[in-house]
């Protein structure tokens, strides 16, 4: 059974996510951001690589192990939320096994080294499987359900990963913190996003509904709308 997904991001009018590139630079509260996170709600939210990336702290797993490990879910923790990262290759080094007290859990596939598994288990890092070579997003979505009782899931980011729950068909709702500022050129990542092999890909999307919007300090808008998909 698939979770109901919230695309919950934050852009400047032209839709980019780098705060960094913004002018004028963006004001606002602090944590902003994560007390809308809150107000939505969710049982999981979810990222990508590149972003799960950032929160890595470690230098390296061993390079091998005399264990061999069935390729079946391994959970260290049961809890009310889960930080959940698609890491299909096994590239990230932990060195921790929450963020902001949400147990992590790795989504991989069947390829990846055993060795890569004795890491995350001896750092008591949770991991399920998404697919054999590559991950099958809507696979995904069911063994998040199943194992981990996600029925509710916040889409984070990156937009590469955005962009491929939305051409899946996948992505139920946008939440969007629109701040009163603009990127203005390429090469910055956009809220929804693609790598250069899917240029040209549309998104199932029938129709969107807007199903409120407030505006926040500092001019700050907050939209919420409803996908209707294929």
């Amino acid at each position: 059974m698939k979770p109901y997904v919230i695309c919950h991001m934050a852009a400047s009018i032209d839709g980019r996510t780098l705060p960094s590139r913004w002018s004028p630079e963006a004001s606002a509260s602090p944590g902003l951001f994560d007390r809308l996170h809150e107000e939505i709600g969710g049982d999981a939210w979810l990222v990508g690589r590149t972003t799960g990336q950032e929160y890595a702290k470690g230098s390296n797993y061993p390079s091998s192990t005399k264990d061999v490990f069935p390729r079946e879910p391994w959970l260290a923790h049961r809890d009310k939320a889960y930080g959940i990262v698609l890491d299909a290759h096994g590239k990230i080094v932990w060195g921790r096994s929450d963020i902001g007290n949400d147990p992590i859990v790795v989504v991989l596939t069947e390829e990846v080294s055993d060795a890569h598994l004795a890491g995350l288990r001896s750092e008591g890092i949770s991991y399920v499987f998404g697919g054999k070579q590559q991950l099958d997003l809507p696979l995904t979505l069911d063994v998040l359900n199943r194992e981990l009782s996600v029925k509710r899931l916040l889409l984070e980011g990156g937009g590469v990963t955005n962009g491929a729950f939305l051409r899946a068909g996948l992505v139920d709702e946008v939440s969007l913190i629109l701040f009163p500022t603009v990127d203005g050129a390429t090469g910055a990542p956009a809220v929804f996003d693609s790598l250069e092999k899917e240029q040209g890909r549309s998104a199932p999307v029938r129709s969107m509904t807007l199903e409120s919007h407030q505006v926040l300090e500092g001019g700050i808008v907050w939209l919420r709308y409803k996908l209707q998909n294929e």
